[in-house]
């Protein structure tokens, strides 16, 4: 299980920011607002997702 959980926070976190990263660069080349919007909702539930995994891990080690 310490391999699933040490693979999953990496995982999360780097979902966040490549999903920032399509945010800003889209923003920088004056991209669409709809696509910006879509990428800012999809950025705020993975950021849910990832806070609840690190958490999940941080009390699965403490148990």
């Amino acid at each position: 299980m310490n391999a699933l959980t040490n693979l999953l926070v990496p995982i999360g976190i780097g979902a966040v920011a490549i999903v920032l990263a399509m945010g800003l660069f889209n923003m920088l080349r004056g991209g669409s607002a709809d696509r910006s919007q879509k990428l800012m909702r999809m950025r705020v539930l993975l950021q849910f997702v990832a806070i609840v995994i690190i958490m999940g891990v941080i009390w699965w080690r403490s148990a």
